[in-house]
């Protein structure tokens, strides 16, 4: 078995090494693929949210907007338990599938007649239980598709492609909308869906190793099937402490981010331009780290890379609050952002290279499982604080609890001295 953290020459195997993964056609097509489905994912919600707010009063709003949630977090682990029985392409065929065929009967539903609450909350809980397929496929994919090395830069284009889909879906959506109406938009995000599915049938799977520790295990029950990726992550030395850094810092620190930074905002009184230049600053930060591991494709010293800007992000999310002036706020949420980003790349990056294929599926739902269904717990919680106490101790708080994953990080060894593959020069295309 390779260490974890290191990848087995390609020769090994007997095959070529593939193309850089911003170069590999396979990977561009998958690239292209996942770009169509998160920008449908979004102007997605723009109908959902448009047809709920004409059909119901702010309360049934929220109460549509969050349903997709519940399925989600639920099915999340019997999802990676799906991904690692199938092929994960082949998941999420099915899934963008599933999604397509939704969305386009429900423009037609709405095409027909008004937006009904009921059709709504259903199509929100279905698309939440799909996405519980769909999310850990996504991660289980990429090592199937090219060599371990690759693994970095794709981490840097998988993220460019969220800010990608953030930036043109909501647009894209609120167009439609005007244009043509609920039913118009729904129909674009269907058809988005349905860009992605010839792509992905075109995509080449690459053969996982089946010997050593890496051999696929012989399916049990599914229950069986998720007790044994649990039991796992808990016995690797690389795996858990990675999984647990993960969660507390989403649990210390998207709350501030998200619910936090717009109570802050109007604690300050900077107004909704004030906000939009702040989100815009991480975003800014954020996209800088993706093109930067797109471009480079490996750093040295990932681990404790991955521990300094854990660390550096947090101080910069418990300190945003203190500072007097908007212009200080939009840069310190620049390099929160870009701290965030490297970090939660290379994290990524580590799992991915560290777990043994016949995992990945369960390994990648337990990672996504903290950030859409323990993170949003802490939402509340941190507007409450907020409420009784003011921003800053709160920030405050959150990113000292944030930090405890750096005690962790730093605690074990085998997130100290884990590197990322690194190709061989006389590999490389």
């Amino acid at each position: 078995m390779a260490t974890p953290g290191t990848a087995l020459p390609e020769s090994a195997t007997g095959a070529p090494a593939p193309a850089p993964a911003h170069r590999d056609g396979n990977v561009l097509r998958w690239l292209t693929a996942y770009t169509a489905s998160l920008v449908g994912d979004s102007v997605y919600f723009v109908a959902l949210g448009w047809s709920a707010q004409k059909a119901a009063g702010p309360t049934e709003v929220g109460l549509v907007m969050a349903a997709g949630a519940l399925p989600r977090a639920l099915l999340m682990l019997g999802g990676g338990v799906v991904a690692d029985r199938f092929d994960p392409r082949r998941v999420i065929l099915a899934s963008d599938t599933l999604r397509c065929l939704l969305i386009l009967t429900v423009a037609a539903c709405i095409a027909l007649t008004a937006p009904a609450l009921w059709l709504l909350v259903t199509v929100a809980l279905v698309f939440g239980a799909v996405d519980a397929l769909f999310i850990p496929a996504v991660g289980a994919l990429p090592p199937r598709i090219t060599s371990s090395d690759q693994l970095a830069r794709i981490a840097g284009m998988r993220s460019l492609a969220m800010r990608l889909s953030q930036i043109t879906g909501p647009p894209i959506g609120g167009l439609a909308m005007g244009l043509g109406g609920a039913a118009t938009t729904f129909t674009v995000a269907g058809l988005l869906f349905a860009v992605s599915l010839p792509l992905l049938l075109t995509i080449r799977i690459r053969p996982i190793d089946a010997g050593g520790t890496e051999e696929r295990q012989k399916p049990g029950t599914a229950w069986q099937d998720l007790r044994d990726g649990l039991r796992y992550i808990r016995r690797h030395r690389l795996l858990g402490p990675l999984v647990v850094t993960g969660a507390i810092c989403e649990l210390g620190l998207a709350g501030t981010l998200n619910v936090g930074m717009v109570l802050l905002n109007a604690e300050r009184g900077w107004g909704a331009s004030g906000y939009g230049l702040i989100v815009s600053g991480f975003g800014v930060g954020a996209a800088s780290s993706a093109a930067l591991l797109a471009v480079a494709g490996w750093l040295p010293r990932a681990g404790l890379v991955l521990v300094g800007t854990l660390l550096v992000g947090s101080a910069g999310a418990a300190t945003i609050a203190l500072v007097p002036t908007l212009w200080m706020a939009v840069v310190l949420a620049a390099v929160i952002g870009l701290d965030a980003g490297i970090c939660g790349s290379l994290n990524n990056t580590l799992v991915q290279t560290a777990a043994a294929p016949a995992y990945l599926g369960r390994v990648t739902s337990v990672v996504s499982l903290t950030m859409v269904g323990l993170a949003p717990l802490s939402y509340p919680v941190v507007g409450a604080a907020i409420g009784a106490w003011g921003a800053a101790p709160v920030f405050i708080g959150c990113g000292v609890f944030g930090s405890l994953g750096v005690a962790i990080a730093l605690a074990s060894d085998a997130v100290r001295r884990a590197e990322l593959p690194r190709r061989q020069p006389d590999m490389a295309a």
